[in-house]
């Protein structure tokens, strides 16, 4: 199995990015809780009803903890922590939440493990490769020389 990319082209204004092109992974399909638990009912003794309601259950207690202040780490899967998005202040003093703090959103990092060779991998990339989408609607050009 692979992971499809397209080819597109950077169109901003003035950038080193401007007219390069870059692959995009495209997802082939969506898989829902529901699927999942279908498929990991098949591949352990578990029920697909108790399967949902874990995962009902984690998902809201990872967001108590997570608002709670902690930061959440599922072995062999990654952490998860709540992240600031904020415009800066003129100085400490001048810092207003009401002002500066603009929204919030969640933070993933992967888990990561060590390849034979003792790189990092991380968990959910292990063993992913790359391939272009066979039919893809962009032309490709020369390239221009960099």
């Amino acid at each position: 199995m692979s992971v499809f990319f397209r080819l597109h082209q950077d169109k901003s204004q003035n950038t080193k990015r401007s007219g390069k092109w870059y692959a995009r992974a495209v997802p082939m399909a969506m898989v829902n809780t529901r699927q999942l638990a279908e498929i990991m009912q098949r591949n352990c003794t578990v029920k697909k009803s108790d399967i949902l309601a874990v995962l009902d259950e984690l998902v809201e207690t990872m967001r108590d903890q997570m608002q709670d202040g902690k930061r959440i780490k599922l072995d062999g899967f990654g952490s998860f922590k709540i992240g600031i998005e904020c415009t800066g202040s003129r100085s400490a003093e001048a810092f207003k939440v009401a002002d500066n703090i603009t929204g919030m959103h969640v933070v993933f990092t992967p888990e990561r493990t060590h390849d034979q060779a003792g790189n990092r991998v991380k968990q959910f990339l292990q063993g992913a490769k790359c391939e272009e989408l066979p039919v893809n609607v962009v032309q490709k050009q020369a390239p221009s020389g960099d």
